[in-house]
């Protein structure tokens, strides 16, 4: 027992003390190699700085041309989105154009002629029974006074839907 108390009697002296770390050694056994004490390293030269740099220089160059491509990539779907939407308007306004001038050639000049020569009252009438886009289509190619007594003529509803047809074809703008 007093190998025991002595052993104890060592590490609370140790630790009292705050000093050196107690490791217990087996006999016959081997003491444990002690830790090498830490040494700071001199600060780089200049010639050591420049070949550390010039050694990273072209894989910087690389990731730079790396990160530039990428952009560019982006850059040009954005561009190529951006043509596409242009594409679409194009389509979309030749459609509109030929549905126009479809819409105008409805209106035979004969037709025209026939409603032309009608009192308004009887045009008003017959252009309230016939389908709203021819009905527009001939108005519009009447002489706008012509045009202006028979719309007079109309009932309301049926004149305000033909001015909104009339005003839609006459449009020089892009309907979208």
């Amino acid at each position: 027992m007093s190998l025991l108390a002595a052993a104890a009697i060592v590490a609370l002296a140790g630790a009292a003390a705050g000093a050196e770390e107690v490791r217990q050694v087996l006999p016959g056994g081997q003491v444990p190699a002690q830790p090498a004490p830490l040494t700071r390293e001199k600060a780089p030269d200049e010639s050591e700085i420049q070949r550390f740099c010039s050694n990273i220089a072209d894989a910087a160059r690389d990731r730079r041309y790396a990160l530039q491509a990428e952009e560019l990539k982006q850059l040009q779907a954005s561009i190529d989105q951006r043509m596409k939407a242009l594409d679409d308007k194009r389509a979309e306004y030749e459609q509109w154009l030929k549905r126009r001038e479809v819409f105008l050639a409805r209106a035979e000049d004969s037709v025209v002629k026939i409603y032309a020569g009608m009192k308004p009252d009887a045009a008003a009438e017959r252009l309230a029974m016939v389908n709203a886009e021819l009905a527009a289509a001939i108005l519009m190619k009447l002489d706008a006074r012509k045009a202006g007594v028979i719309l007079n003529e109309m009932d309301q509803k049926a004149a305000a839907t033909l001015t909104g047809i009339m005003a839609s074809a006459a449009r020089r703008v892009d309907p979208s």
